[in-house]
């Protein structure tokens, strides 16, 4: 009898704890609106257009896992946050996922509660400062006051790259995006440092841009990735073979323009599992067959998104670089989807 009555009550917490520990997915469809976290005001990836409507390249992502689930790109809670603020609002539930601009590494992985997705974009820091400094090198900057924003891994990567050049330096540091740049702006700094990507986004802010230069060294791995909560592996899933995608449908040629066609026609079985005709794959995770067929008719393919907010054409004028596919020499690769 006795162990009948334990048998219950472990039934019965299990029970409890499972109703506590609700499913984002569920959450998400219950709520019908995805909240996406994203970095504040940066050109080309998270930035108001002249209709007020938020844009760029991290929120296509949100749209695409908003379609995904919802089956509507536009249903999302867009959350803008300083670099030092993210981390605990994901954690305590805030947001459904961040897409905005933070590094994968081993002590943001580990201990946190957080999983990083997958890598979509491959980024390294760099330093920008002024033409009329001379300065042509990193190398170069022994002795530097360098800004920088706070709640980043910048600080660290340039204690290590100035303590192996044997240079010395001084960190300025802000709470604010847009204090750093100001701060630069103003000659309180020799240099700014960040991402290179979001140097030159953030650097379209400056009077006259003209007048600076962004070095050309990048002193470290930069490998930009969603994050969502380790609590929650079933999300994790979603997210990252709804970003996978993306790029399968560049690798086989899936536009947003063209996916109607290749769904009804192609014989690739590729295709046809991408696009949610045969095998059933979104069931395995929850969603429906066709929840890649939905993410790539509302944003496009991941070549689409790139050349479309921040590639050679666009006013950042970014080369694909290492966010090349694999075929074409890059590092951007998905798992099959079989």
């Amino acid at each position: 009898m006795r162990k009948l009555l334990w048998m219950v009550v472990l039934v019965v917490l299990g029970a409890g704890l499972a109703m506590a520990q609700a499913s984002t997915l569920d959450d998400v469809k219950q709520r019908g609106k995805l909240v996406c976290g994203i970095a504040p005001n940066i050109a080309g990836f998270a930035f108001t257009d002249d209709k007020g409507v938020v844009r760029g390249f991290d929120v296509e992502f949100c749209r695409a896992l908003a379609a995904a689930v919802l089956g509507d790109p536009d249903k999302i809670e867009l959350k803008p946050f300083q670099p030092r603020d993210a981390f605990p609002q994901l954690q305590n539930g805030a947001v459904d996922i961040i897409t905005g601009r933070f590094t994968w590494t081993y002590t943001r992985e580990n201990g946190t509660g957080m999983s990083f997705v997958m890598i979509y974009n491959y980024d390294g820091q760099g330093f920008m400062v002024r033409k009329s400094s001379g300065i042509k090198s990193a190398t170069e900057l022994n002795g530097a006051t360098i800004c920088i924003g706070q709640g980043t891994t910048t600080e660290l990567n340039i204690a290590d790259y100035f303590r192996a050049h044997k240079m010395t330096y001084q960190v300025v540091s802000f709470a604010e995006l847009d204090e750093t740049r100001a701060a630069y702006e103003a000659g309180r700094c020799d240099a700014w440092s960040n991402d290179r990507n979001s140097l030159a986004a953030r650097g379209l802010l400056l009077k006259n841009r003209d007048e600076h230069v962004i070095l050309p060294e990048s002193i470290s791995k930069e490998p930009i990735a969603p994050i969502v909560r380790k609590s929650d592996p079933q999300w994790l899933d979603i997210a990252r073979w709804t970003f996978n995608a993306l790029i399968t449908a560049e690798e086989l040629g899936i536009t947003q323009a063209n996916v109607d066609a290749q769904r009804e026609k192609s014989e690739n079985p590729e295709v046809k599992r991408l696009l949610g005709v045969i095998d059933n794959l979104g069931s395995k995770a929850g969603l429906s067959d066709d929840f890649a067929y939905k993410a790539i008719k509302a944003v496009g393919n991941y070549g689409e998104i790139f050349d479309r907010y921040i590639g050679p054409k666009t006013p950042l004028g970014l080369d694909r670089g290492l966010n090349r596919l694999w075929k074409d020499g890059g590092l951007l690769y998905s798992p099959p989807f079989r």
